[in-house]
């Protein structure tokens, strides 16, 4: 007798008949379904049907035989690179690099996003930077610094949600006016209810734990009608980090983008009112379509007072991310040269006055 198990459409967890509740919930991400929803999942799904495109005939096999593996031993980072690209250093924490091996063919993403800034301009939006900082350590733009500059491909999971949202609200207009002695405020409260479904497109979220996700968020947008099926060759001279994170450890961070814009998609709809109160909110992932690829970074980290400073310029549109690291000693001397010009003219203001 063949079983039949049902996924869930988000994170493709197993889903589980809830008795109490009398709905399909999945234990992982915590969604859940009732009978006529996943019937419309169901539908959807049955109605999609998968085309890879002509030109995505690379195969797990040929990724796998093609692509080196590095791994760095000191903060666990793991670096893909082409045959012809060797690695020599952790783009991370700068140590050197271990040759492991192949990797595995699970790996290899279906579309790539490739490098529309190349080193020179990405070298030269960093010197703006740094012109632009008045106290960065000296050592930051050092040329050993800028040698560490790396491009980056950077796993992401690229998701398209659909989300059910519904809201109730109470809504206040307000007027006020005077006639003869006497001011007027009118107050009319509203009943108001929203329903909404929202199909939000290419939501991000990146698969490698060594890097900060709000410096990965603050590095987006990305234009995807760009990307191309993958192929070796866009690996030719760059790197690019195996994903650490599946696509079901990620969710919980695709669900929160997802319903906070929907939230906030949904409270605008409110206008024309003076005061809007949120009485109920009800928004739910209904399903999930992802795909992953590699999106383009230029990435440097810099150590400085036992911290790692993380920059991120976006390999598409040139966006330059990161906070700056503070040289104390330069602080310092700044300071010390407004304290002293303050006193030599404090000193000829009195001697003046004399």
């Amino acid at each position: 007798m063949e079983t039949l198990a049902y996924k869930c459409p988000n994170c493709n967890a197993d889903l589980k008949f809830n008795a109490a509740e009398q709905k399909f919930t999945c234990e992982y991400c915590a969604s859940s379904f009732t009978e006529q929803e996943m019937k419309e999942i169901a539908a959807q799904i049955e109605q999609y049907v998968e085309q890879r495109p002509e030109t995505e005939v690379q195969t797990d096999t040929e990724f796998s035989a093609h692509t080196s593996v590095y791994s760095c031993d000191s903060c666990g980072a793991t670096i893909m690179a082409d045959d012809n690209t060797a690695a020599t250093f952790c783009y991370y924490c700068h140590n050197p690099v271990i040759l492991k091996g192949r990797v595995d063919g699970k790996f290899r993403p279906s579309y790539v996003l490739p490098f529309q800034i190349d080193r020179a301009a990405a070298l030269a939006e960093f010197q703006k930077y740094c012109d632009a900082h008045k106290f960065l350590p000296s050592k930051f733009r050092s040329e050993g610094q800028m040698e560490k500059v790396v491009g980056l491909y950077v796993p992401f999971w690229v998701t398209d949600v659909d989300i059910n949202a519904e809201m109730d609200a109470l809504c206040k207009k307000i007027r006020s006016w005077t006639s003869g002695d006497y001011h007027y405020t009118e107050t009319k409260e509203y009943a108001a209810a929203r329903k909404a479904k929202i199909h939000i497109k290419g939501l991000p979220a990146d698969g490698a734990s060594h890097i900060a996700d709000e410096l990965m968020e603050a590095v987006e947008p990305f234009d995807y009608t760009k990307i191309r099926p993958f192929a070796m060759q866009y690996l030719s001279g760059f790197f690019a980090e195996k994903y650490d994170v599946d696509f079901a450890g990620m969710f919980p961070r695709i669900q929160a983008r997802a319903t906070q814009a929907s939230d906030q998609l949904v409270r605008a709809s409110f206008k024309g009112y003076n005061s809007v109160s949120v009485t109920n909110s009800d928004i739910k992932i209904m399903n999930t379509e992802w795909k992953y690829m590699l999106l383009p970074v230029w990435f440097m980290s810099f150590k400085y007072a036992g911290k790692t400073y993380e920059f991120a310029l976006n390999g598409q549109s040139g966006k330059l991310v990161g906070d700056p690291p503070l040289s104390k000693a330069k602080a310092a001397l700044f300071a010390g040269g407004i304290g002293l010009a303050i006193a030599i003219i404090s000193f000829f203001v009195g001697v003046f006055r004399i």
